[in-house]
C-alpha cells in the first residue's frame, strides 16, 4: 500500500512539472497562429475602430495576424459570451468596454458572469464623456445647469445612446451627486442625440469625447464639463464637471480579457505585447486623435479596475432605481 501511495504521488509530481513545462512551452512559441479578437458591438462603432487599430500594433509586435470578429447584440453581452467560452488557449481575446460593468446591474438574467468568467489581461486606454448643450440656450455653465435644474425640476433633459450606455450612466451620477432632478431621454446611438442637441430640440446630452469634440472646437455645441478628474488636452478651455461637483468622474476604460483558465504566462505575455505597443509614439497619436489616453496595466491592476468599475455603476444604478432589462 504505502508503494502504491508513493507510485502515486511520484506521478502526480511527474505530471504536474511536465505540464509546467508544456504551459511555458506554449507561452514561448505564443503566438504561432491568428488571434480572434471578438468586438461586441457592431463595425465602425468606438469599440471596432479602437480593436482594429490595436490589433494593426499588435500584429506587427507579435509577428501574427489578428481577425476582428463583430458579435454584436445585447448590449454586448451575445459577443462576450461568445468569447468567454471559447478554448482558453490564447487565441481568442475579446474587447471589454463600460458595457461589462453596467451590463451585471442592467440585465435582469446574464448569460455569464464577466468577472467569473474572464481572465482580465490588460487596460488598452481611457476617453472622458462630457456633457454639451446648444450654444444658443440660456444656460451657459455647469453651475447655471445645476442650478436651474434644482429649481425647477423634471425641466431639464439629457440624451445619451441609450438606457445602460456610459453617457447615460454620466447622467444618472450627476442626478445622484447633487440631487437634481433631470429627464433621460434614450436614443439609438448618441449621434442623434446630438443632432437634436444642435437642432434645440434636446437641452443636452452627454457623449464620449470624440463624438461632439468637433463640434464644441466649432462653437456648434457648447461643453459645460468633461467627466475626468482633470482637463483634457484636447479641450484644454472646458472646465471638469469634478470643478463643480467634486468627486466627480465618468470616464470610459478599454481593455482586453480572455477566456477564465487561460494560462498566467500567456496572460502575462499578452500583456506585455499591449504594454509595449502603448509606448509606440505613432499608436499614442492615434489615440490622442480619438480623444483618448493610453492607460498601461498589469493582469492585476486591470482587474481591480473591472472591480471597481463593476460595484461604482452597481450602486449608481440602484440609487437611480432603473428597472432590469429582461
Amino acid at each position: 500500500m504505502r508503494t502504491c501511495s508513493a507510485l502515486a504521488r511520484l506521478l502526480a509530481l511527474c505530471f504536474g512539472v511536465l505540464t509546467l513545462a508544456s504551459a511555458s512551452a506554449s507561452a514561448n512559441d505564443y503566438p504561432n497562429k491568428p488571434i480572434r479578437f471578438v468586438v461586441c458591438f457592431a463595425a465602425g462603432g468606438p469599440n471596432d475602430i479602437t480593436a482594429r487599430l490595436f490589433s494593426q500594433f499588435l500584429s506587427e509586435h507579435l509577428n501574427q495576424q489578428f481577425i476582428v470578429e463583430n458579435r454584436p447584440g445585447a448590449g454586448g453581452n451575445i459577443g462576450m459570451q461568445a468569447a468567454l467560452t471559447s478554448p482558453p488557449d490564447g487565441y481568442t481575446i475579446v474587447f471589454v468596454g463600460p458595457n461589462n460593468f453596467i451590463n451585471p446591474s442592467i440585465y435582469a438574467h446574464m448569460p455569464f458572469d464577466f468577472i467569473r468568467d474572464s481572465a482580465p489581461v490588460a487596460g488598452t486606454m481611457k476617453m472622458t464623456n462630457i456633457l454639451v448643450v446648444n450654444p444658443d440656450f440660456h444656460i451657459k455653465s455647469l453651475q447655471e445647469y445645476i442650478a436651474y435644474a434644482k429649481a425647477n425640476p423634471g425641466k431639464l433633459n439629457f440624451g445619451s445612446g441609450g438606457v445602460g450606455t456610459s453617457p447615460h450612466m454620466s447622467g444618472e451620477l450627476l442626478k445622484a451627486m447633487t440631487g437634481i432632478n433631470i429627464v433621460h431621454v434614450p436614443y439609438r446611438g448618441t449621434a442623434p442625440a446630438l443632432v437634436d442637441v444642435l437642432g434645440g430640440q434636446l437641452d443636452s446630452a452627454f457623449d464620449n469625447l470624440p463624438g461632439p469634440i468637433g463640434h464644441v472646437k466649432t462653437g456648434k455645441l457648447r461643453a459645460l464639463g468633461v467627466a475626468d478628474t482633470k482637463r483634457v488636452p484636447q479641450l484644454p478651455n472646458v472646465p471638469t464637471i469634478a470643478e463643480t461637483v467634486p468627486g466627480y468622474e465618468a470616464n470610459v476604460v478599454y481593455g482586453i480579457a480572455m477566456p477564465k483558465g487561460t494560462p498566467p504566462d500567456i496572460v502575462a505575455k499578452f500583456n506585455a505585447a499591449v504594454n509595449a505597443v502603448l509606448k509606440d509614439a505613432k499608436l499614442q497619436a492615434r489615440i490622442d486623435e480619438l480623444g483618448a489616453a493610453p492607460m498601461p496595466m498589469s493582469p492585476a491592476e486591470f482587474s481591480k479596475l473591472v472591480l471597481d468599475q463593476t460595484d461604482k455603476w452597481a450602486k449608481v444604478i440602484k440609487t437611480a432605481g432603473i428597472k432590469p432589462i429582461q
